[in-house]
């Protein structure tokens, strides 16, 4: 079946549009790592939430802020997770992160645990969504193997790195020192380093 020299030029240009698609999600990806400067890592507990946000520039990455959201033992849990939303919210809001960086799977010895976990971790990423950030999940392991350059490392050992890493003049406490240690993975990956992508919620 023969086909006019307009049909052929219109089947070229769809054939080139084609073979331009790729090359067109390359520089979107490349942009989009531009685009997450500020960095928050989470490190998601009922009792122990930690943060921490970083400016990503050369020559090494700027603390904005790293803490641990500490609530009392006596507390309910209903309290306990609007407690967590209520001050995430009030650093998100102050610094202006554009990318989450969360844990992607956590040891639980128990259902209720588990629970427990699952819970914080949801009132923190509901703070997290509602601020338009894109979410992405980091294996401990990977966390570990970039930080530390081991995947199983002791959390002291990733606090001390991330100490080193960061300049700060105080160890951080382990909960922020874990979620500083998200965001700094993270912000490795986007900038091509030799890691395994994170997993994009």
């Amino acid at each position: 079946m023969g086909i006019t020299p307009r049909e052929f030029e219109q089947l070229q240009n769809r054939v080139s549009g084609l073979r331009r698609k790729p090359e067109e999600l390359r520089v979107s990806a490349t942009q989009a790592s531009a685009e997450h400067r500020v960095v928050l890592g989470l490190d998601p507990s009922l009792r122990g939430t930690g943060y921490g946000i970083i400016r990503w520039q050369k020559p090494r990455p700027l603390v904005l802020a790293q803490g641990t959201i500490k609530i009392p033992a006596g507390w309910s849990r209903s309290r306990c997770l609007l407690q967590i939303s209520q001050i995430l919210r009030q650093v998100v809001q102050e610094h202006r992160p554009t990318v989450c960086a969360v844990e992607g799977l956590f040891y639980a010895q128990n259902l209720q645990t588990a629970l427990i976990m699952g819970e914080a971790r949801g009132a923190s990423l509901v703070v997290v969504a509602e601020a338009g950030m894109e979410v992405c999940e980091i294996a401990p392991r990977k966390v570990k193997q970039a930080v530390v350059g081991y995947g199983a490392a002791a959390k002291t050992a990733v606090a001390r790195m991330v100490q080193r890493m960061l300049a700060l003049e105080e160890l951080p406490s382990p909960d922020a020192a874990d979620a500083l240690a998200l965001a700094l993975t993270f912000a490795q990956q986007s900038n091509r380093y030799n890691l395994s992508p994170a997993r994009r919620l």
